[in-house]
């Protein structure tokens, strides 16, 4: 059987995302070598996996799947298995996992240097992944092969930052499904389940699904995510803002009452960024929505125009009161120097805050 592959030119490296990998996979425009390196682990188990998926069928990985791990690998044998031809298929995928793992051989510097060989002619029928965690590729002659021969192409899986990365993060998914996601559905996913990018797709996967005019909405995720629309650390975050007494103490007994999804440490955390960013936009010579999304990193400006609004309830003696408030809080919830349930050491913070 005679088969035509065609792979593109590597692109600049700063071009090369999760979602733009993502979308050239899924269109079956394989790379013939993969380096995904990195200390997020979420965005290499999904994109080597997603190379599987979309290269081989069920069927076809009895023949063509070749899965080695770096504590057990012997290179020459990955090397060996990339040069075997595909049996019943287009392709043969080889996948080496934990690639920071391989131990070290006598006369290499890194045992991966055995592979800028292969990086130079790598077969065509061939996708080799590489997998390597918690780190970045060290190995500078497999590197360089791969730069000067334009064979492959390398993914650095960056930790996602609370805030303007995580927030921008979670928008690009959403828009990488063909859906829409407002500043406060945004808000709302960021503030409850933060980091943990597993979860945040797997939630936006499911709400794209439910979502019948492809809009993300608070009330979408109310109804399928679990967390309320209107009592949250977003809205905690607001009424404070406006100094609406009434609405932040019924959002703290909210929190009270459902301490599982809403831990005090996580508000007083969320607190702290505010009202410190509110404290830095308070000071700063230019207010405008742009200036101050750059000033402190805001995700949008209508992020930005909440310090910005927050500043005008706050002078700036009250903010650094606040900042202190906010400290002490933190620490006294932690057993130093009081006692009391967390709740009523943010319900104390509420109060102080209100009337700073």
């Amino acid at each position: 059987m005679h088969c035509s592959i065609h792979y593109k030119m590597a692109v600049k490296r700063e071009s090369i995302t999760f979602n733009s990998l993502t979308k050239e996979i899924k269109a079956g425009s394989f790379r013939p070598i993969y380096v995904l390196q990195g200390e997020e682990p979420y965005f290499i188990d999904r994109l080597q996996q997603l190379v599987i998926d979309t290269a081989l069928t069920e069927d076809q990985r009895d023949f063509n799947l070749s899965l080695y791990y770096g504590n057990t690998a012997n290179v020459r044998e990955v090397i060996s298995a990339c040069r075997q031809y595909p049996a019943f298929s287009q392709y043969k995928v080889v996948v080496l996992r934990e690639a920071q793992l391989i131990p070290k051989q006598p006369g290499h510097k890194d045992d991966l240097d055995l592979l800028a060989s292969y990086a130079e002619k790598p077969l065509n029928s061939t996708i080799l992944v590489i997998c390597h965690k918690g780190a970045s590729l060290k190995s500078k002659s497999f590197a360089a092969a791969l730069k000067d021969y334009k064979t492959g192409v390398v993914f650095s899986s960056n930790k996602v930052r609370e805030g303007r990365d995580l927030e921008a993060m979670i928008v690009n998914y959403a828009n990488s499904l063909g859906c829409n996601i407002d500043s406060k559905a945004t808000s709302m996913l960021a503030d409850h389940i933060g980091t943990d990018i597993s979860r945040q797709f797997s939630e936006l996967d499911k709400l794209a699904i439910l979502s019948e005019d492809k809009n993300i909405t608070p009330l979408l995720i109310e109804r399928n995510v679990g967390i309320s629309k209107d009592f949250n650390n977003f809205e905690l975050e607001d009424a404070l803002a406006r100094r609406d007494a009434l609405k932040a103490f019924r959002i703290v007994d909210y929190f009270e009452r459902n301490p599982k999804n809403n831990p005090s440490m996580q508000v007083v955390a969320m607190l702290s960024s505010f009202f410190s960013n509110t404290l830095i936009t308070s000071t700063a010579r230019d207010k405008s929505p742009d200036a101050i999304m750059t000033l402190v990193g805001a995700s949008s400006p209508w992020r930005a125009r909440k310090f910005i609004d927050a500043a005008r309830v706050y002078n700036t003696r009250s903010l650094v009161n606040i900042i202190g408030y906010l400290r002490e809080c933190d620490t006294r919830s932690k057993g130093i120097g009081s006692r009391q349930d967390q709740y009523a050491l943010l319900k104390e913070l509420v109060y102080k805050i209100l009337h700073a």
